[in-house]
């Protein structure tokens, strides 16, 4: 079966920054539901069009098209103060951000720890890095009803919402 609307597509894949060095291979095979679900970057679902299992994709990434530009708003120095305990480089921390009327929850990674503050940055670590995605098709099948009215696939064994 070829990768068409509505099939479910199972993925090995890995991601190469902007200097070539694999900084993502995925464990479990990336399984999405094809078709403009949102499920996988529009330019790699693009690609995977028509593609049989055990064919191989490779896609250059803009920013834009895969994890955006820098976004020098979701830097932040913070009083030290506001944290407890032992703080590290790379911690993960939750937080707002405000987009005009509404805020949301952001993760943000701590970039530097000094005396009094602490910076903060909320921009993926791909943010405004050309990316290369390369994949292999390791399944292709057709979804379900069900998958297709959820918008997503479905686990092996049932239903996983994430």
């Amino acid at each position: 079966m070829k990768v068409i609307r509505n099939s479910v597509v199972a993925l090995k894949y890995e991601v190469l920054d902007g200097r070539g060095e694999v900084v993502e291979r995925g464990h479990e095979p990336m399984v999405y539901l094809h078709g403009g679900h949102g499920g996988i970057f529009p330019k790699v679902e693009e690609a995977l069009a028509d593609k049989a299992t055990g064919e191989k994709v490779r896609v250059r990434l803009a920013p834009e098209d895969s994890f955006w530009p820098r976004d020098p708003g979701l830097v932040r120095v913070e009083p030290r103060s506001r944290f407890r305990g032992k703080l590290k480089v790379g911690t993960r921390v939750q937080g707002e951000a405000a987009h005009a009327e509404h805020s949301h929850p952001v993760s943000f990674r701590v970039v530097k720890v000094g005396e009094n503050e602490v910076t903060l940055d909320g921009n993926h670590p791909l943010a405004g890095q050309t990316i290369e995605f390369r994949c292999t098709v390791l399944d292709v099948r057709p979804a379900s009803p069900e998958e297709i009215a959820h918008g997503h696939a479905h686990g092996p064994d049932g239903h996983h919402h994430h």
